[in-house]
């Protein structure tokens, strides 16, 4: 605590007409007693005493007189910063800024990853290979009687990008449909031609000799990772130029994959997860794990994060999924009794309400008054809690599919049409991207898709809608389309089985996950989610009765207008009110006669 503080901190907070009057006070009664007759070891002791009472009314004075300010101490020790301007004020998010979780939760280390090891000499060979080929590809192109010029190479840790800008009047699918030939002509496995957004050119792509491994820790040890303005990152890789890939699920708002046996989609989808699992708590993320292969998903059994056990059996899985339909509607309901449009919109709500201790009520019908007719109404309390997120993984829709084709894909397209606002997001991975399995429901409603290497041409538009995932070369590389744009080619991150024991072993030593039995539940009333009641009887069925027996009229649009319902649970209730003798079959003009009476 230097002088300099103290004199700033008087000059600006502290000194005011009524302290500059008592310190002259002080003053004057020190040189009285210095005038006096006193022994020079007094003196000390005295000095020492005006000092603490001097210090001791600055601040008493400060506190009382200063405009109501009171004394920051900070001000006085800690001397003032310049504020720094980075990049990292860009993104407003930190990561620091994302863990506010419970104490007692510690997020998996990064040591428990493997760390990235470098072939020496690997680098300065692709170079020299990459002089090599673009020399021959030169050639090859003069072959085929493509007239350009390559303008720029570029080398990545998988493939070389050249790109070349050809000739005036030359079409690109001239070139393009030459993929093959060009590939034969180079040697190469594969090379994938496309056109480049933005430039008057071409890219080709021609594999590496010597491919650079990928590994999951430098890519969530990246500042990009770290500091990236994501709620629910994924780190898919890294690009032709070898830089990370990290995309937010959140904003996809879903995810469809795809790869045959041995492209490196099961190793992608636990780089995916393992990414949402080193950045969000239990408390943040909740998932529910769908795997009919009984192979892949099974080592994250026992993470505090799952919701329900990971789900083997179709017919559990097909429950699964209605009941996150169920948790869907419910969630829009509270937030719409909330007023609000979106799950962080509703969390800060609700935490605000519950940290001042309010209650919100909501009306509900309890029944019609005898007399009027009229809907009673009654307040109930809302029963208000924080949303996590919550994300469903599917590793093989086509299992799914074969068992319970329908059912399955109508929960999956309700969720995929409105889940997001929710926050419920969907993982959907197949190794059998055909059109019975992916069907066109299901396609529209995920924007972002992604294909690791598929057996053919058809495969690669039904996933992507246009070629070029055949040309893949395996093992983790993998082409992305987002919401429709230029597709982006990557190379996703080996992840080793030992690692991610690691870090399952890590979390599930963090605390037991707490499981919902209601989740895989096979009882009548979650099988008939879809209903919106239960067959054996519901109060909405039974309001409808009522309504019906008083009116002595009986129509869908008649039970749509009185219990504010949609059209086809209306309709549900009308044909369930005719099978029970309620009411009769519709006649010629669609009407319908009512079979029995009010006391009914």
């Amino acid at each position: 605590m230097g002088l300099y503080n103290y004199l700033n901190y008087f000059l600006e907070e502290v000194w005011s007409p009524p302290i500059i009057l008592f310190v002259l006070l002080i003053l004057t009664i020190g040189s009285v007693y210095f005038s006096l007759n006193i022994k020079v070891k007094q003196i000390g002791k005295i000095t020492n005493i005006i000092y603490s009472s001097l210090v001791f009314v600055v601040f008493i004075f400060a506190k009382f007189f200063n405009f109501g300010k009171s004394v920051n101490l900070d001000k006085i020790l800690t001397p003032k910063k310049k504020k720094l301007l980075s990049s990292s004020r860009v993104n407003s998010k930190t990561t620091e800024q994302k863990k506010k979780v419970s104490l007692d939760f510690n997020f998996p280390s990064i040591e428990l990853l493997e760390k990235p090891k470098k072939t020496p000499g690997v680098e300065v060979e692709n170079r020299r290979n990459t002089e090599v080929n673009k020399a021959l590809l030169a050639n090859v192109l003069s072959d085929f009687k493509i007239n350009g010029e390559i303008t720029e190479v570029k080398q990545g840790p998988i493939v070389t990008l050249f790109e070349l800008t050809p000739a005036p009047g030359t079409q690109s699918s001239s070139v393009i449909r030459l993929s093959d030939d060009i590939a034969r002509s180079m040697r190469a496995n594969s090379a994938r031609i496309s056109t480049i957004p933005g430039k008057d050119a071409l890219g080709i792509e021609i594999p590496n000799k010597n491919r650079e491994m990928v590994y999951l820790r430098e890519l969530l040890d990246d500042d990009l990772y770290k500091s990236a303005n994501c709620k629910l990152p994924l780190a898919l890789g890294k690009d032709i130029f070898g830089r990370p890939v990290i995309v937010d699920l959140a904003k996809m708002p879903h995810l469809l994959v795809a790869g045959t046996t041995g492209s490196g989609k099961s190793v992608g989808i636990n780089a995916m997860l393992l990414s949402i699992l080193y950045q969000l708590s239990p408390e943040e993320c909740r998932l529910i794990l769908i795997d009919p292969k009984m192979l892949e998903l099974s080592i994250y059994k026992g993470i505090p994060h799952l919701l329900t056990e990971v789900v083997t059996d179709p017919k559990k899985a097909i429950s699964a999924l209605k009941w996150i339909v169920k948790e869907m509607e419910n969630r829009y309901q509270m937030m719409a009794h909330l007023g609000v449009r979106e799950i962080e919109d509703y969390n800060i709500k609700v935490k605000k309400i519950l940290d001042e201790g309010k209650v919100i009520f909501k009306e509900t019908q309890v029944g019609y008054d005898s007399e009027t007719g009229k809907p009673v109404m009654e307040k109930k309390p809302l029963d208000l809690n924080i949303f996590s997120k919550i994300i469903v993984v599917v590793d093989e829709l086509a299992d799914l599919m074969i068992t319970s084709g329908k059912e399955i894909e109508s929960a999956i397209q309700r969720l995929s049409q409105m889940a997001r606002a929710s926050g419920i997001h969907l993982i959907v991975a197949t190794q059998r991207p055909s059109v019975d399995v992916i069907t066109g429901t299901i396609k529209s409603n995920f924007p972002t898709r992604i294909s690791y290497k598929v057996v053919n041409k058809i495969n690669s538009r039904t996933i992507l809608e246009e070629q070029g995932a055949e040309q893949l070369l395996g093992q983790g590389d993998l082409l992305i389309s987002m919401m429709g744009d230029q597709l982006l080619r990557v190379h996703g991150p080996f992840v080793k089985t030992e690692e991610v024991i690691a870090v399952v072993n890590h979390l599930k030593s963090q605390g037991e996950p707490e499981y919902l039995d209601s989740v895989t539940s096979d009882d009548d009333e979650s099988q008939s989610i879809s209903l919106g009641f239960n067959e054996s009887g519901d109060d909405l069925y039974d309001k409808a009765v009522s309504i019906v027996c008083r009116e002595k009229k009986a129509s869908t649009s008649f039970i749509q207008r009185h219990l504010q319902i949609g059209y086809d649970r209306a309709a549900r209730i009308i044909e369930k009110m005719e099978s029970e003798g309620i009411v009769s079959p519709a006649n010629h003009v669609g009407r319908r006669e009512v079979l029995v009476g009010k006391d009914n």
